[in-house]
C-alpha cells in the first residue's frame, strides 16, 4: 500500500496540472514531460509488481501450483499466466506498444498461455512477459501518449490507462499474495520484517 502512495503522488502532482480538453476540442490532454513522468512511474509500478511475483513464483512449490480457492477461481499458476499474459499483452497496449511478433491471435493465445501448469515454464514466461513488457514501456514516444488513444472500444487518456492498468496487477497481486499465504507460505518480503 506504501508503495501505491508513493506511486499515486507524483500522477496526482502531474494531473493537477495538466490540460484538459474542452469537449469535443481536439486539444492536447497532457503535454510531453507529463507523459514522460507517468511513463516512468508506471513502469517503476510495474518493476515492483514484477519483483514481488517473481518472489511469490519461487517461494510456492510446484506441488502448490495448481492450488485454488474454489473450483471457479484460477489457481496459482492461472494466476500468475494471467499476470504474465496482461504483460505480453495489455502492458504493452498501454504505452501504444504492440505484444511480441509471435503472440498471435489474443483470443487464442491468452487461453493456452494461462493453461500453463509447470513452475519452471510458469516462471519463464513471467520473466520473458516483463522483458517484453518493460522494452515496450521504456521505448514508448512519450509524444504519442498525450492525446486520447482507444482503449476497450472507448477513448481514454494515458492516465486513465495507466492507472486502470497498474490497478489491475496490483489486484492480482494481492491475489497471489493471499493465495501464497493459503498455501503455507509466508511472502518472501513478510519473512524479513517477522509477518
Amino acid at each position: 500500500m506504501k508503495v501505491l502512495r508513493l506511486w499515486l503522488a507524483p500522477l496526482i502532482a502531474v494531473a493537477a496540472t495538466m490540460t484538459l480538453p474542452l469537449r469535443g476540442a481536439a486539444q492536447e490532454v497532457l503535454d510531453q514531460k507529463s507523459a514522460n513522468e507517468i511513463r516512468l512511474q508506471y513502469l517503476a509500478d510495474l518493476d515492483t509488481v514484477h519483483t514481488k511475483v517473481m518472489a511469490l513464483a519461487e517461494a510456492i512449490p510446484e506441488s502448490k501450483f495448481g492450488w485454488r480457492p474454489t473450483p471457479e477461481t484460477r489457481s496459482v499458476s492461472e494466476a500468475m499466466m494471467h499476470l504474465a499474459t496482461e504483460w505480453y499483452f495489455w502492458g504493452s497496449l498501454a504505452v501504444g506498444g504492440k505484444p511480441p511478433a509471435d503472440f498471435g491471435v489474443p483470443r487464442e493465445t491468452i487461453p493456452k498461455l494461462e493453461k500453463v501448469a509447470s513452475k519452471a515454464e510458469v516462471i519463464d514466461h513471467l520473466k520473458k512477459s516483463w522483458a517484453h513488457c518493460r522494452a515496450q514501456i521504456e521505448g514508448a514516444d512519450p509524444a504519442k501518449l498525450t492525446g486520447r488513444m482507444k482503449w476497450f472500444g472507448s477513448e481514454a487518456t494515458f492516465p486513465q490507462i495507466v492507472l486502470g492498468m497498474a490497478g489491475d496487477m496490483h489486484e492480482h497481486l494481492g491475489q497471489l499474495v493471499t493465495y501464497t499465504r493459503s498455501v503455507g507460505v509466508v511472502p518472501p518480503w513478510s519473512r524479513k520484517s517477522g509477518g
